[in-house]
């Protein structure tokens, strides 16, 4: 006897809104989850007496925990991308929500962290293949945008929920809650799009595989991810490396340095980390329009040149002006650079894009694990980032060298 279907559950087919709600998801495990980290970190800096080093080390065992997300959604079958996306939504969610608690230990804010950085890759990649999964192809590379444009959104809400509780006299814990509450409505949202399941599909998932037999499938589904295309993939994974250890020195501690120069300035790193924010809310169609007239390597190239002259600046220009420059540049080109990376990597083998887009975020994280600690380490005792700024410019650089070895070998493989 088999229970009466039930024909009034509530879900959302509309492809605008899909998008939509990526863009939602987008903003919470990415910017709320990773990038308010850096909209908070003066006052945390402030409130703790933390030092720089201290602070760096939080950044980086967030990425650490990107890493190993990012690695843990390559293992994550077709199949179950929507349930595993929705753990790692909760896990990004209620970890944001924990650093309210008072008098945390050091120790505990290096777990929380590293949660949060797990459950940020986990959903960025998922989040990624399961909402552009479903849409038309004729629509994909315009949601695509909208989709990917949450990043930005999630970084201008960090920056203006950081001023606006500061002005209000309150402090990073209140920040973080008021994120964390905000951020709950998602997982209703995320729920109305869940895919259907048929009884066949149920008994099939019911046959769960033992760990032997994952690694087995993992090793062979990677095997048939990169056959033929091996050279090209290294070469674009080693570029993204670069491009994640690039982007992390200004991703992590711009507020922090325009506390340090614009110091007549109270709320000018919230101001800067704003215009992050918005650039890359802005900019991400602009580069998706671009790259359907020139191609998606072409673009990501000039997003790489572009970035890492952004990385400059600030050693060119004194004051606020370099800072802006490098805040504009930033926002207009990280995003951009991710989006396309991602798109590139996963139509080499749209078969296999969990994995795929796993292995350049892993690549992705790599680089931005070790970019804080060798800022930190080139600041020295006097906080001073302009050496990291301009190794950060160097590896881009070489990223975008990469990157040309990378078009060439594809065009062979073509």
């Amino acid at each position: 006897m088999t229970a009466p279907q039930n024909h009034t559950r509530f879900t959302i087919t509309n492809e605008t809104a899909i998008a939509l709600i990526g863009l939602y998801c987008m903003a919470v495990v990415m910017g709320f989850g990773r990038f308010l980290f850096t909209a908070t970190l003066p006052d945390i800096m402030s409130q703790l007496t933390l030092s720089t080093t201290i602070a760096g080390w939080l950044a980086s065992i967030n990425y650490i925990g990107y890493f190993i997300g990012a690695l843990i959604a390559m293992f994550v079958p077709q199949r179950l991308t929507w349930q595993a996306l929705i753990l790692g939504t909760i896990v990004s969610i209620v970890t944001t929500i924990m650093l309210v608690i008072p008098e945390l230990s050091l120790s505990l804010w290096y777990l929380i962290r590293l949660l949060a950085g797990i459950a940020s890759g986990i959903g960025m990649i998922l989040s990624s293949s399961f909402i552009i999964q479903r849409f038309s192809s004729a629509r994909r590379s315009v949601l695509s945008t909208i989709h990917f444009a949450g990043i930005g959104v999630g970084i201008s809400a960090s920056a203006v929920l950081t001023w606006w509780l500061l002005t209000l006299g309150y402090h990073f814990d209140v920040i973080w809650l008021v994120a964390g509450v905000s951020s709950l409505p998602l997982l209703w949202l995320l729920y109305a799009i869940r895919p259907l399941t048929t009884n066949s599909e149920a008994k099939i998932s019911d046959q769960r595989p033992s760990a032997h037999q994952t690694y087995i499938n993992f090793k062979r589904s990677l095997y048939e991810a990169i056959t033929g295309q091996t050279k090209a993939i290294s070469l674009l994974a080693a570029s993204y490396v670069l491009a994640g250890f690039g982007y992390i020195t200004s991703a992590t501690f711009l507020p922090v340095m325009a506390a340090q120069r614009l110091t007549t300035q109270t709320y000018a790193g919230l101001l800067i980390w704003l215009v992050v924010g918005i650039c890359a809310m802005l900019s991400n169609p602009v580069w998706g329009a671009l790259a359907k007239r020139i191609g998606e390597i072409k673009t990501l190239m000039g997003l790489t040149l572009l970035q890492a002259l952004g990385m400059l600046l600030p050693l060119w220009l004194d004051g606020a002006l370099g800072l802006y420059a490098n805040a504009a540049i930033l926002g207009s080109t990280f995003v951009g650079m991710v989006s396309m990376t991602l798109n590139i990597i996963k139509n080499m083998n749209p078969d296999y894009s969990n994995l795929l887009i796993g292995l350049a975020t892993l690549a992705y994280g790599a680089g931005q694990f070790v970019g804080p600690l060798i800022t930190v380490v080139l600041a020295g005792k006097n906080d001073n980032f302009n050496a990291g700024l301009l190794v950060a410019g160097i590896g881009l650089l070489v990223s975008l060298v990469l990157l040309i070895l990378f078009r060439r070998q594809s065009q062979r493989i073509a």
